[in-house]
Protein backbone atom coordinates (compact mmCIF):
# COMPACT_ATOMS: atom_id res chain seq x y z
CA UNK A 1 0.00 0.00 0.00
CA UNK A 2 1.65 3.17 -1.03
CA UNK A 3 2.38 5.87 1.94
CA UNK A 4 -0.17 8.36 1.76
CA UNK A 5 1.11 12.21 2.49
CA UNK A 6 -0.52 15.64 3.05
CA UNK A 7 -0.69 17.73 -0.24
CA UNK A 8 -2.40 20.62 1.37
CA UNK A 9 -2.60 20.95 5.02
CA UNK A 10 -4.87 22.67 7.66
CA UNK A 11 -5.47 26.48 8.18
CA UNK A 12 -6.03 28.25 11.20
CA UNK A 13 -9.28 29.61 11.51
CA UNK A 14 -11.27 32.63 13.79
CA UNK A 15 -14.98 32.11 13.92
CA UNK A 16 -17.68 33.54 16.40
CA UNK A 17 -18.97 31.53 19.08
CA UNK A 18 -22.28 29.71 17.70
CA UNK A 19 -21.01 29.88 14.07
CA UNK A 20 -19.76 26.64 12.01
CA UNK A 21 -16.25 25.91 10.97
CA UNK A 22 -14.69 23.68 8.59
CA UNK A 23 -11.16 22.33 8.36
CA UNK A 24 -9.88 20.81 5.25
CA UNK A 25 -7.21 18.74 4.57
CA UNK A 26 -5.82 16.89 0.96
CA UNK A 27 -3.85 13.82 0.65
CA UNK A 28 -1.52 12.08 -2.45
CA UNK A 29 -3.62 8.82 -2.33
CA UNK A 30 -7.77 8.17 -2.21
CA UNK A 31 -9.31 6.06 -0.19
CA UNK A 32 -6.92 6.97 2.76
CA UNK A 33 -7.65 3.92 5.49
CA UNK A 34 -5.31 5.25 8.51
CA UNK A 35 -7.40 9.15 9.18
CA UNK A 36 -7.53 10.31 12.26
CA UNK A 37 -9.41 14.39 13.16
CA UNK A 38 -8.90 15.08 16.73
CA UNK A 39 -9.71 17.93 18.85
CA UNK A 40 -7.32 19.62 21.99
CA UNK A 41 -6.04 15.53 21.48
CA UNK A 42 -9.24 14.02 21.59
CA UNK A 43 -10.39 11.92 19.13
CA UNK A 44 -13.99 13.51 17.27
CA UNK A 45 -16.62 11.11 15.83
CA UNK A 46 -19.06 12.14 13.00
CA UNK A 47 -22.47 13.24 14.61
CA UNK A 48 -24.33 15.64 15.05
CA UNK A 49 -21.95 18.66 16.53
CA UNK A 50 -19.12 17.11 13.87
CA UNK A 51 -19.43 16.27 11.11
CA UNK A 52 -16.67 14.65 8.79
CA UNK A 53 -16.35 13.62 5.00
CA UNK A 54 -14.00 13.02 2.06
CA UNK A 55 -14.81 14.61 -1.04
CA UNK A 56 -13.10 13.45 -4.54
CA UNK A 57 -11.64 10.63 -2.37
CA UNK A 58 -8.72 12.90 -1.42
CA UNK A 59 -9.87 15.92 0.30
CA UNK A 60 -10.80 14.95 4.50
CA UNK A 61 -12.98 18.00 5.64
CA UNK A 62 -13.95 18.10 9.38
CA UNK A 63 -16.70 20.86 10.12
CA UNK A 64 -17.32 22.10 13.62
CA UNK A 65 -21.13 22.60 14.55
CA UNK A 66 -22.38 25.58 16.67
CA UNK A 67 -18.80 26.18 18.34
CA UNK A 68 -18.39 27.54 21.85
CA UNK A 69 -15.47 28.54 23.68
CA UNK A 70 -14.97 25.07 25.00
CA UNK A 71 -14.12 24.30 21.14
CA UNK A 72 -10.91 26.24 21.18
CA UNK A 73 -7.77 24.77 20.35
CA UNK A 74 -5.63 22.74 18.23
CA UNK A 75 -7.04 20.62 15.41
CA UNK A 76 -5.32 18.15 14.59
CA UNK A 77 -5.64 15.49 10.93
CA UNK A 78 -3.40 12.16 11.20
CA UNK A 79 -2.90 10.31 7.77
CA UNK A 80 -0.40 7.36 9.04
CA UNK A 81 2.54 8.95 10.72
CA UNK A 82 1.67 12.39 9.36
CA UNK A 83 -0.11 15.14 10.97
CA UNK A 84 -1.34 18.95 10.25
CA UNK A 85 -2.69 21.01 13.37
CA UNK A 86 -4.53 24.03 13.34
Amino acid sequence: EPDVTIVSGLQDRVVAEGDDVTFQCQVSHEDARDVEWKLQDVALQNNEMNEISVEKGKIHTLTLRKVTEQDIGTVTFRVGPHTSTA
